[in-house]
């Protein structure tokens, strides 16, 4: 499961998230966020071919509980998460590059 264009129409549990196998990337953010939309290009660079790493988007705000589980505070913030254990994190990408070593470090 590559690259999510759209997000979650209902975003998962906490409990299924922490649960989930293998690599994972949990992105908080809006649709109509202009710092979520500048970072959709390098998130679909580091993402778009990786069939080994799940990606689910994930729509935060006030009510959605999933984001205040892990401590969102800007969006988009991207849990990288590894058997269900968070590796690391990246709060408003700027690069590719960041976006690379964090993909990495959650294939480690």
């Amino acid at each position: 499961m590559p690259y999510a264009a759209q997000h979650l129409a209902q975003p998962p549990s906490r409990d299924d998230v922490d649960r989930l196998p293998g690599a994972t990337v949990v992105e908080f953010g809006t649709p109509w966020c202009g710092h979520c939309q500048r970072a959709q290009p390098l998130i679909e660079a580091a993402l778009k071919d990786r069939a080994d790493i799940a990606h689910f988007k994930v729509e935060d705000g006030p009510g959605q509980r999933l984001g205040r589980t892990f401590g969102v505070k800007l969006w988009p913030t991207l849990v990288f998460m590894k058997d269900g254990k968070e590796v690391a994190r990246l709060v408003r990408p700027q690069s590719g590059q960041e976006l690379q070593d964090a993909v990495q470090s959650v294939l480690a």
